[in-house]
């Protein structure tokens, strides 16, 4: 008999006094990538992003940036990238933890 809890509980995200931290993921199209990069440039706060480049569907290769946020930060990143001519749908954001652990899809930012 162990003196060890195995009840495995549901963790708790990472918050602060911003909300909760998520991982913010947008996509865009290789040549869009500078534009999206100087459009990240002007939040009021500091990011720093990781770049991926996925070969996707041979029609639609893609580049990915991805950097965490608090979940208050989401509606001014929305609209500073709608305001740079960037959709809506290409932002998605999902709970830090799930992220790190490789967890559940990404959502769209409402």
């Amino acid at each position: 008999m162990s003196v060890w809890s195995t009840v495995v509980t549901a963790p708790l995200p990472l918050w602060g006094a911003e909300g909760a931290l998520v991982s913010v993921s947008i996509s865009v199209e290789p040549p869009r990538l500078e534009a999206l990069l100087d459009a990240l440039a002007h939040l009021d706060f500091p990011i720093n992003p990781q770049i991926c480049h996925d070969a996707g569907p041979a029609a639609h290769p893609a580049a990915t940036v991805e950097f965490p946020a608090y979940e208050k930060r989401l509606p001014e990143i929305r609209g500073l990238l709608e305001t740079c001519g960037f959709p809506a749908k290409s932002v998605t954001a999902k709970a830090m933890l799930d992220s790190i652990r490789g967890g559940h899809p990404a959502t769209a930012v409402a």
